[in-house]
Protein backbone atom coordinates (compact mmCIF):
# COMPACT_ATOMS: atom_id res chain seq x y z
CA UNK A 1 0.00 0.00 0.00
CA UNK A 2 1.36 3.59 -0.90
CA UNK A 3 0.77 6.37 1.32
CA UNK A 4 0.55 10.10 0.69
CA UNK A 5 1.70 12.44 3.99
CA UNK A 6 -0.05 15.53 3.42
CA UNK A 7 1.52 16.92 6.78
CA UNK A 8 1.59 20.64 7.10
CA UNK A 9 5.18 20.23 7.81
CA UNK A 10 5.55 18.55 4.51
CA UNK A 11 6.68 21.30 1.72
CA UNK A 12 4.46 22.25 -1.55
CA UNK A 13 3.68 19.34 -3.03
CA UNK A 14 2.86 15.81 -0.84
CA UNK A 15 1.73 14.48 -4.02
CA UNK A 16 4.24 13.52 -6.67
CA UNK A 17 2.95 15.37 -10.45
CA UNK A 18 0.86 12.66 -12.26
CA UNK A 19 3.61 11.59 -14.36
CA UNK A 20 6.48 10.80 -11.97
CA UNK A 21 3.48 9.01 -9.38
CA UNK A 22 2.97 6.96 -12.17
CA UNK A 23 6.23 5.70 -12.94
CA UNK A 24 7.42 5.40 -9.23
CA UNK A 25 4.26 3.05 -8.17
CA UNK A 26 3.87 1.33 -11.56
CA UNK A 27 7.75 0.60 -11.38
CA UNK A 28 8.24 1.32 -15.00
CA UNK A 29 10.52 3.10 -16.94
CA UNK A 30 10.75 7.07 -17.86
CA UNK A 31 11.88 8.23 -21.32
CA UNK A 32 15.14 9.88 -19.29
CA UNK A 33 15.84 8.06 -16.45
CA UNK A 34 19.13 7.24 -14.82
CA UNK A 35 19.50 4.76 -11.41
CA UNK A 36 22.20 5.02 -9.49
CA UNK A 37 22.71 2.53 -6.36
CA UNK A 38 24.40 3.28 -3.25
CA UNK A 39 26.33 0.08 -2.17
CA UNK A 40 25.44 -0.55 1.38
CA UNK A 41 29.01 -0.35 2.94
CA UNK A 42 28.91 3.06 1.83
CA UNK A 43 25.61 4.32 1.65
CA UNK A 44 26.34 5.99 5.84
CA UNK A 45 29.83 7.41 4.69
CA UNK A 46 29.42 11.63 3.44
CA UNK A 47 31.62 9.97 0.29
CA UNK A 48 28.42 9.13 -1.27
CA UNK A 49 26.93 12.30 -1.29
CA UNK A 50 30.07 13.79 -3.85
CA UNK A 51 29.17 10.72 -5.61
CA UNK A 52 25.67 11.48 -6.24
CA UNK A 53 26.78 14.98 -7.36
CA UNK A 54 29.35 13.59 -9.91
CA UNK A 55 26.03 10.92 -11.17
CA UNK A 56 23.79 13.95 -11.30
CA UNK A 57 26.92 15.92 -13.30
CA UNK A 58 26.94 13.12 -15.35
CA UNK A 59 23.71 12.40 -15.91
CA UNK A 60 22.61 15.71 -16.81
CA UNK A 61 25.79 16.46 -19.33
CA UNK A 62 24.74 12.75 -21.21
CA UNK A 63 20.86 14.60 -21.47
CA UNK A 64 22.02 18.02 -22.57
CA UNK A 65 20.56 19.29 -18.96
CA UNK A 66 23.05 21.78 -17.82
CA UNK A 67 20.41 24.66 -16.82
CA UNK A 68 19.27 22.26 -14.02
CA UNK A 69 22.51 20.72 -12.83
CA UNK A 70 23.60 23.13 -10.10
CA UNK A 71 20.38 23.24 -8.36
CA UNK A 72 19.73 19.53 -9.10
CA UNK A 73 23.43 18.57 -7.24
CA UNK A 74 22.21 21.04 -4.65
CA UNK A 75 18.70 18.85 -4.27
CA UNK A 76 20.38 15.59 -4.04
CA UNK A 77 23.19 16.48 -2.22
CA UNK A 78 20.53 17.54 0.20
CA UNK A 79 18.52 14.39 -0.15
CA UNK A 80 21.16 12.43 0.47
CA UNK A 81 22.47 13.59 3.23
CA UNK A 82 19.19 13.63 5.13
CA UNK A 83 19.18 9.40 4.05
CA UNK A 84 22.16 9.12 5.74
CA UNK A 85 21.51 11.08 8.76
CA UNK A 86 17.50 10.28 9.36
CA UNK A 87 17.11 7.20 6.94
CA UNK A 88 19.71 4.47 7.48
CA UNK A 89 21.52 5.07 4.42
CA UNK A 90 20.73 6.31 1.03
CA UNK A 91 19.49 2.99 -1.35
CA UNK A 92 19.38 4.51 -4.44
CA UNK A 93 19.15 7.93 -6.16
CA UNK A 94 16.99 8.23 -9.41
CA UNK A 95 16.95 11.08 -12.04
CA UNK A 96 13.52 11.42 -14.45
CA UNK A 97 13.22 13.68 -16.73
CA UNK A 98 9.88 14.29 -18.26
CA UNK A 99 9.29 17.24 -20.88
CA UNK A 100 10.92 20.31 -18.88
CA UNK A 101 10.96 18.93 -15.67
CA UNK A 102 13.45 16.78 -13.54
CA UNK A 103 12.56 14.96 -10.64
CA UNK A 104 15.54 13.84 -8.67
CA UNK A 105 14.64 10.55 -6.21
CA UNK A 106 16.17 9.21 -3.50
CA UNK A 107 15.41 6.05 -1.28
CA UNK A 108 16.14 5.04 1.75
CA UNK A 109 15.69 2.25 4.51
CA UNK A 110 12.91 3.67 6.57
CA UNK A 111 9.58 4.68 6.93
CA UNK A 112 10.41 7.95 8.56
CA UNK A 113 8.70 11.08 7.31
CA UNK A 114 10.93 13.95 6.61
CA UNK A 115 9.97 17.03 8.17
CA UNK A 116 11.21 20.62 7.59
CA UNK A 117 13.11 21.98 10.99
CA UNK A 118 12.45 25.38 11.96
CA UNK A 119 16.30 26.37 13.00
CA UNK A 120 17.27 29.37 14.89
CA UNK A 121 20.03 31.57 13.39
CA UNK A 122 22.43 29.22 15.33
CA UNK A 123 21.97 25.61 14.71
CA UNK A 124 24.26 24.33 12.57
CA UNK A 125 21.68 21.59 10.68
CA UNK A 126 18.10 21.89 10.11
CA UNK A 127 18.20 24.08 6.94
CA UNK A 128 18.35 21.09 4.02
CA UNK A 129 14.80 20.72 3.27
CA UNK A 130 13.73 24.16 3.52
CA UNK A 131 16.62 24.65 0.61
CA UNK A 132 15.37 22.02 -1.66
CA UNK A 133 11.22 23.94 -0.64
CA UNK A 134 13.13 26.81 -2.01
CA UNK A 135 14.88 25.29 -5.43
CA UNK A 136 11.99 22.86 -6.43
CA UNK A 137 8.50 23.19 -8.04
CA UNK A 138 7.19 20.34 -5.61
CA UNK A 139 8.66 17.77 -3.12
CA UNK A 140 7.26 15.16 -1.03
CA UNK A 141 7.99 11.56 -0.22
CA UNK A 142 6.02 7.83 -0.87
CA UNK A 143 5.98 4.96 1.29
CA UNK A 144 5.62 2.11 -1.26
CA UNK A 145 5.29 -0.28 1.56
CA UNK A 146 8.20 -2.52 3.48
CA UNK A 147 10.94 -0.55 5.27
CA UNK A 148 11.95 2.18 3.04
CA UNK A 149 10.54 5.34 1.89
CA UNK A 150 11.20 7.54 -1.93
CA UNK A 151 11.54 10.94 -1.34
CA UNK A 152 11.67 13.27 -4.67
CA UNK A 153 11.99 16.70 -5.69
CA UNK A 154 10.71 17.90 -8.87
CA UNK A 155 12.94 21.14 -10.73
CA UNK A 156 11.53 22.87 -13.45
CA UNK A 157 13.86 23.05 -16.16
Amino acid sequence: MTTFDARPQAAIGSRPPIWLSSILLDGRAGECDAVFPFHQRTALEPACVSTARRFVDQTLTSWGALEVALDAQLVVSELVTNAMRHGGGAAQLRLLSHGPELACVVSDHSRTVPVAAAPDVFSEFGRGLRLVDALCTAWGWLSPGGARKLVWAVLAG
